[in-house]
């Protein structure tokens, strides 16, 4: 009995999701909307004049981890636009079927010539197909739009930034001299008190008589003319 009743669950299970609307898109010919920071594929550069960016230096091929990327080189030969003597690669392979993706190789390249691609490589049928050449990364360069990283940009990410430079010490502050203490103030002397006025002798009446005043005639004595 729990034997049937599962299958009609599955059964209705199976019915609802008949009559949804695909949710699958028919890659390549439909493609969805992709992720700014996808990263899906490789491709080689060049420089601003025209020359290859890739000197051989074997820098790639040593940090991969999964060992994708055969290189042979370095080739040190006259450069055909500058005439100065550098590395170039005579060869350059990339597995991309069993590569990560984890971007190391970008990283460590000193002349950013190496960078990942937002477009992934058609579906194949062989695992050749998969293998990128060195024309096949050159071709990528033209025919996929780049991501949006190279070394340059990822090593100034993980560069931790320099500490601030240390304030210059502050000269030591000159210790101020101890304050003289004032010298005690002398008591002052007690005031002795005023003597008393003593009240000035009254003048005589002929003293004190204005100036102007006639003196007075003494009577003369009899006989006397």
């Amino acid at each position: 009995m729990g034997y049937l009743l599962d299958s009609i669950r599955s059964m209705g299970t199976t019915l609802r999701n008949f009559f949804r609307p695909p949710t699958t898109a028919q890659f390549p010919k439909v493609i969805r909307p992709r992720a700014e920071r996808l990263r899906s594929s490789f491709a080689l550069l060049h420089e601003e004049n025209g020359d290859e960016a890739c000197i051989g230096c074997l820098q790639c091929e040593k940090i991969c981890p999964s060992q994708v990327i055969s290189i042979d080189g370095p080739d040190k030969r006259e450069s055909p636009i500058t005439g100065k003597k550098r590395g170039y690669a005579k060869d350059f392979t990339l597995d991309l079927s069993a590569c990560i993706f984890c971007e190391l190789c970008v990283q460590v390249c000193p002349t950013d010539a190496i960078v990942m691609t937002k477009e992934q490589e058609l579906p194949a049928f062989a695992r050749e197909d998969l293998v990128l050449t060195m024309a096949k990364l050159y071709a990528n360069e033209k025919g996929k739009h780049r991501a949006w990283s190279d070394a340059t940009k990822l090593n100034e990410m993980q560069t931790p930034p320099k500490p601030p430079k240390p304030a210059a010490p502050a000269a030591p502050a000159t210790p101020a001299a101890p304050a003289t203490p004032a010298a005690p103030q002398t008591p002052a002397a007690p005031q002795t008190p005023a003597a008393p006025q003593t009240p000035a002798p009254s003048a005589s009446p002929s003293a004190s008589a204005s100036p102007g005043a006639e003196t007075a005639k003494t009577p003369e004595e009899p006989g006397k003319p």
